[in-house]
């Protein structure tokens, strides 16, 4: 694949801190590509060269185990991950396994698409597993969340927000996606939730999120790297989340369902970045939380579509 785009994601930045054990070394990071075709092995004609594919963190089962046979090759214990395992989208080109790329729809264009791909994908399967939840608690504003934000609202829920306390920048993004109340992630909410959803790599924030549920609520663990969650009273639990869960990643023949959803949420203000400056520049900017929204490498030859 020729790649045009690839969003920075907040993993990118824990496997190159080594945060993440055993990465491919040395390794190529970056798992939300969008590329065109450009050749292809003899068994993968049914993708037509020249078409946008995605290709996001799940990359290649080796030997197919009983996760893989489920369709829940994410889980498998040998599987190799895009930008972890195998060199992923901080290049020009990539090497790609057909079972784990799609079709993008042509409502999205390249930048706007790349975000989708885990960011997207992993936040709405994280609102899923909330049900119909009407007082939805999401903590940390980044790339998912606020892409989640879009969906929850569309249908029609009540958004809280919780960003780093004193992040203002991060509050008044929150507001404009439509959220009901913006807070530090130190702050109780005006109102019990009925599920929250945490994607800031952070477990203390854990208790408080327990706190801040409705009793036989729910609480969701979004990111696929948390620091260790400290110990807390069990009567947090008895009184209050009747649920915690993690969220795994996003099994890969299941991927195509938000972007074909009727809400089309929209990657605000990516940051294009050139590919040249790999993860030195994806770590500039992120480190220092320096946007809002998602950050999309680009390479040189650009991609479809102007940057919001």
């Amino acid at each position: 694949m020729r790649i045009a785009a690839c969003a920075v994601c907040r993993t990118d930045l824990h496997v190159v801190d080594g945060e993440l054990p055993n990465p491919k070394l040395p390794l190529v990071p970056g798992h939300e590509i969008v590329g065109r075709i450009e050749r292809y092995r003899r068994r993968c004609s049914a993708l037509p060269a020249g078409r946008t594919r995605g290709n996001s963190l799940a990359g290649l089962d080796l030997r197919p185990m009983r996760f893989c046979l489920s369709n829940r090759e994410n889980l498998c214990s040998r599987a190799r991950f895009t930008g972890y395992t195998i060199d992923g989208g901080y290049a020009d080109y990539t090497v790609a396994n057909a079972s784990f790329c799609f079709p993008l729809p042509d409502a999205f264009n390249d930048t706007a698409a790349a975000p989708l791909l885990c960011a997207g994908l992993i936040g709405y399967r994280s609102l899923r597993k909330t049900g119909d939840a009407q007082r939805l608690g999401i903590y940390g504003f980044g790339a998912a969340a606020h892409i989640v934000a879009q969906v929850a609202r569309f249908q029609g829920r009540q958004v809280f927000a919780f960003t780093r306390p004193g992040d203002v920048l991060a509050q008044e993004f929150a507001r404009r996606l439509g959220a009901v109340w913006v807070g530090g992630s130190d702050e109780s909410p005006p109102d019990k939730l009925d599920a929250a959803i945490i994607f800031a790599p952070a477990g203390p924030l854990v208790p408080y999120a327990l706190r801040a549920v409705e009793k036989g609520g729910i609480v969701v663990c979004g990111g696929i790297h948390m620091s260790d969650i400290p110990s807390f009273p069990y009567r947090e639990l008895m009184g209050g989340a009747d649920t915690l869960l993690g969220c795994e990643s996003y099994p890969a023949r299941r991927r195509g369902v938000l972007c074909h959803r009727s809400a089309r949420p929209r990657a605000y203000r990516n940051r294009a970045i050139p590919a040249g400056a790999g993860e030195c520049g994806s770590r500039a900017i992120c480190a220092r939380d320096a946007l809002t929204g998602a950050a999309v490498l680009v390479t040189q030859s650009g991609a479809k579509g102007d940057i919001a």
